[in-house]
């Protein structure tokens, strides 16, 4: 009897892969790193009522981008079942088979490696708390079976570095922390909804859950509820953290860039609600570069 040779192993070719993982961790779209960053500086920034540490800065900075794009594959892990099923997902590297399952899980593992690495240069607080921000953003991505909140668990997840930003700067959580984890929460659970608003269609027809589906024909009522949430919380922080006129003047611009977002998305069309979600980056930069600069100003005003 002929031995029946055996075939070659596959060949794995690490450079033909990376632009299968820039695509799988988002590499190609910032915006969603913007919508993470931009509140963790706001903490920052408030923790150190000021220019916060260089070194915290670039720790969280650089571990904003890490969990961001880790949280990316995760999703994409969670969401094999769902994304073939999309329009707009259906060609993302795990939905398109361009990048196994078990790929995506060492990728997942590796950035969340890093990512915890940088945070032990920190304090034990800031590392107590990155256990439950690591499990918040890996058990995220799967409640889209379940429930019809995920938007706000994501607030939950995309917020937790607020509370770790007062950690690692002042060594303990004040109330001002939470009340902009508060604020945070209803900012992503509004720009959220936009994003699951230009979902709708497909993710009933597949089975998945959120709060545009929640929300129904009252979508809109409740994103005023929720963005008018929003712009209270925050301008109880600029009390509380006696932020001053620059704060506010930041504040009020961003408010009409929400305006703005309504008015694009009152006809629930997929492209409107798309620009809706992305119009949030210059939101979060609006707040932040108003809080920069009232405290900014802060000396100059108590000299005067």
């Amino acid at each position: 009897m002929t031995d029946v040779p055996t075939p070659p192993a596959p060949h794995f070719d690490w450079r033909e892969r990376l632009p299968h993982y820039w695509l799988l961790i988002r590499g190609d779209r910032p915006v969603g790193t913007l919508l993470l960053l931009w509140p963790t500086w706001w903490a920052l920034w408030l923790a150190a009522d000021g220019m916060p540490p260089l070194k915290i800065l670039l720790i969280f900075s650089v571990g904003v981008w890490l969990t961001r794009s880790a949280g990316c594959v995760i999703n994409d892990y969670a969401d094999r079942w769902l994304d073939p099923q999309v329009e707009r997902t259906r060609t993302r590297p795990l939905a398109s088979g361009a990048v196994s399952p078990r790929e995506a899980l060492i990728v997942f593992v590796l950035m969340m490696l890093v990512a915890f690495t940088l945070v032990t240069f920190t304090n034990w607080l800031t590392i107590y708390l990155s256990v439950a921000g690591a499990f918040l953003a890996a058990s995220y991505p799967f409640l889209k079976r379940y429930t019809y909140l995920p938007q706000v668990y994501l607030g939950l997840a995309f917020g937790w570095g607020i509370p770790m930003a007062f950690a690692a700067v002042q060594g303990w959580v004040p109330p001002l922390a939470w009340l902009l984890f508060l604020g945070n929460l209803l900012w992503t659970t509004g720009y959220d909804t936009w994003y699951a608003m230009v979902d709708r269609e497909d993710d009933l027809r597949a089975g998945a859950k959120s709060t545009a589906i929640l929300f129904g024909d009252a979508d809109l009522i409740a994103q005023g509820v929720i963005y008018g949430g929003f712009l209270v919380t925050m301008i109880l922080v600029g009390s509380r953290a006696e932020l001053g006129l620059n704060y506010y003047v930041g504040l009020t611009v961003a408010a009409g860039f929400i305006v703005w977002q309504f008015a694009q998305a009152r006809d629930r069309s997929r492209e409107h609600c798309f620009a809706a979600f992305i119009n949030n980056q210059w939101v979060g930069m609006l707040v932040f570069a108003g809080i920069a600069l009232a405290l900014l100003m802060k000396p100059a005003v108590a000299a005067a």
